[in-house]
């Protein structure tokens, strides 16, 4: 067997964006609730050396909220992972804390990039600052995508935006062309889109209405083969990743069309161990029952 990614749950359930998609709200909380969770440190060093021992290279701090609420968290993951020594480490995120309090963040981003901090993940819907607003916070400020990675490679991370594609947005190949044009001027060393869809057990869960939302919004067939068709066409496929991931080069640019599923019960590799703040080690987001510890 062998294990793509070690997902670390940072932070809590709090998030200060609300998007009408949000994965967290159509999975079980799994034990993370709205006040900062004590961590099981000791579990913690049991998943990075099962991590180890099943060949993981890429570390994935995220969280069921928004991780960058709570960046003296990160740092204290950051200083933890060090004996590990794992290549790749990356921040999932939607970047508003970062961007609406950069000077805080200052100090923030440097010892995280001193600890080992490779990548920062941002999480987007689209390449203009007005429509990202609309997904996620519509009611607030946001911030300048752009300035965002600015700040990220003043800091020398690389940056990934990942795309979430929704009808409106992102959902055919004129959008993926534009996506790709702004991520070349930015200098955005990693793309990544995949289009939304609601877990198995979403209608078992408190997330009824955001599986209402998903369920209108969400590409239909027709669009998705036309965007796989047009990356197929113009594009050059550079590598398969597990689970049917495919990484292209567009136009010079580094693309990846994936998706949310994170079992295959027919493969003996496992798309991510997930660690979280209780010391349970799990393999799924939304299946209680896939648990190692």
């Amino acid at each position: 067997m062998k294990i793509q990614t070690y997902s670390i749950v940072a932070g809590s359930k709090a998030c200060n964006a609300s998007c009408p998609y949000c994965v967290s709200k159509m999975t079980p909380s799994q034990g993370i609730e709205a006040r900062l969770p004590d961590i099981n440190w000791r579990n913690f060093d049991k998943g990075c050396r099962l991590a180890k021992d099943f060949g993981v290279s890429t570390v994935l701090i995220t969280g069921k909220g928004e991780p960058a609420l709570f960046p003296e968290q990160i740092t204290e993951y950051m200083k933890r992972l060090v004996p590990y020594d794992f290549p790749l480490i990356e921040l999932q995120t939607n970047g508003i804390s970062i961007y609406q309090k950069r000077a805080e963040f200052e100090k923030h981003l440097q010892d995280w990039y001193d600890y080992g901090m490779t990548t920062v993940a941002v999480s987007i819907a689209h390449y203009e600052n007005e429509k990202n607003k609309e997904i996620f916070q519509p009611h607030g400020d946001y911030m300048d995508l752009s300035a965002l990675v600015d700040l990220l490679h003043n800091k020398r991370f690389s940056v990934r935006l990942s795309c979430v594609m929704v009808k409106g947005f992102i959902e055919d190949s004129g959008g993926i062309e534009k996506l790709v044009e702004y991520a070349k001027e930015n200098k955005v060393e990693q793309l990544t889109v995949r289009h939304i869809e609601k877990p198995e057990s979403a209608l078992d869960t408190k997330g009824k209405g955001v599986y209402d939302w998903v369920r209108e919004h969400k590409l239909d067939l027709e669009q998705l083969d036309e965007i796989k068709k047009y990356l197929d066409e113009k594009g050059t496929r550079l590598m398969m990743l597990v689970h049917g991931a495919v990484v292209y080069d567009l136009h010079g640019q580094n693309i990846c069309l994936t998706n949310a599923l994170t079992i295959d019960p027919d493969s003996e590799d496992v798309r991510q161990l997930i660690f979280f703040p209780d010391g349970h080690l799990r393999y799924d987001w939304q299946y209680p029952g896939a648990i190692l510890l």
